[in-house]
């Protein structure tokens, strides 16, 4: 009856083994697959930016493993609005929506008041884009935006939330961010419940700040 008793209890004790290391190796594969990181150094939390709602940054570094190719990168960029909208020496269109030029960042303030509001992807605004650290481990991309007009408020409270689409149609390419963020709950207003609800590759950099007047 011992023997049996302590056969059982091994076996139990087996099988809590094999069951955490499968877990663990779950949890594992699943962090590789969102080790996509975004770094936020402007606005910083709790800045007062610009004066009379403009003049003031958007800056982030997105940190990618893998390939170039994967982060769908596809060219560098100096761009902004009239006379400086895709233009050499390196062109890059201008507007709201999915940047051209790394299609995968999704940029949200809260402020908003142009398209979608609070859901209108932000990311094509992105004035300056170049790699700033490529090895064989992965890639580093560094985006910029000087905000020209006062088109997300002046004299207010603001929020910034930026994420990497999740590679939504598999093809191996982070390029999926959508013009526009699905509000998931129908509330009017798109925040990191939605991005995540969308389906992101990253971590979710975030910022309270102030714009001023």
């Amino acid at each position: 009856m011992k023997n049996t008793s302590l056969i059982a209890g091994l076996f139990a004790s087996l099988l809590f083994s094999v069951s955490s290391m499968s877990a663990n190796a779950d949890n594992k594969s699943y962090k590789n697959h969102n080790d996509i990181n975004i770094e936020l150094f402007a606005p910083a939390r709790g800045d007062s930016v610009g004066i009379g709602g403009r003049g003031w940054f958007v800056d982030i570094a997105v940190q990618y493993e893998g390939e170039l190719e994967s982060t769908g990168f596809t060219d560098f960029q100096i761009t902004g609005p009239g006379p400086h909208n895709n233009v050499a020496p390196f062109p890059g269109t201008f507007s709201p929506g999915a940047d051209d030029r790394l299609p995968g960042v999704i940029v949200l303030l809260s402020t908003t008041t142009i398209g979608g509001g609070s859901c209108q992807n932000l990311a094509n605004l992105f004035n300056l884009t170049g790699v700033t650290n490529l090895t064989e481990d992965g890639t580093e991309i560094w985006d910029t935006w000087i905000v020209g007009a006062p088109l997300f408020g002046v004299d207010t409270k603001s929020k910034v939330y930026i994420a990497v689409a999740d590679d939504l149609n598999n093809d191996g390419v982070y390029n999926d961010a959508p013009d526009i963020v699905p509000d998931s709950n129908n509330d009017g207003k798109c925040n990191a419940r939605d991005l995540k609800a969308y389906g992101i590759a990253s971590n979710i950099a975030k910022s309270r700040f102030y714009i001023n007047e």
